[in-house]
């Protein structure tokens, strides 16, 4: 049995849905073996609100899938039947396999993202924020630099007349 991994487009939204479609409708026709693996392309991200700490998931590839698979007719079939199902990635007559160094490019970064998540910064360099701790609390300064790896930024308070270098948290500031 030579096992495949194949990209398939989904409709944006619903790919866990159709993943679980897919699932349950291999396992009614007793083919579930032909395909062991289908992976909705994630990666974990950490998040402060409102002073917590958060860890979502967020979609690598929204609209796609990711399925190891011994593909035959049957199994084909079955999965271009299921609601959702657009198309799969490659050749327009026969799907194509994946390159096996995409796919574990793909796999090693969502288990690289479990293990450490991933801090998410909206800031630009540039941008005007509000410092909302600490002895600055309420007072403007711009981003000067970004550390997305520490969740930190360096930013520019102007305390009388002069400009002062900080280093905060993201989630110890608010954009204006």
């Amino acid at each position: 049995m030579a096992l495949d991994w194949y990209f398939l487009r989904v409709q944006v939204g619903r790919e866990d849905r159709i993943r679980e479609s897919m699932v349950k409708r291999l396992k009614q026709e007793g083919i579930e073996e032909k395909v062991p693996q289908i992976v909705v392309p994630t990666e974990t991200i950490a998040d402060h609100r409102q002073g917590k700490k958060r860890i979502q998931r967020r979609k690598l590839y929204p609209g796609y899938l990711m399925v190891q698979m011994d593909l035959n007719d049957a199994v084909w079939f079955i999965l271009r039947e299921t609601p959702g199902f657009g198309d799969f990635v490659g050749a327009q007559t026969h799907p194509t396999p994946a390159r096996a160094e995409d796919v574990e490019k793909v796999l090693a970064h969502m288990d690289a993202s479990k293990d450490q998540p991933k801090v998410a910064v909206s800031f630009k360099k540039g941008d005007r924020v509000k410092i909302k701790t600490g002895a600055f609390e309420n007072m403007d300064a711009t981003v000067e630099d970004i550390h997305p790896e520490k969740g930190t930024l360096e930013v520019s308070v102007n305390i009388f007349g002069r400009a002062t270098p900080m280093s905060l948290g993201y989630w110890e500031v608010e954009s204006i």
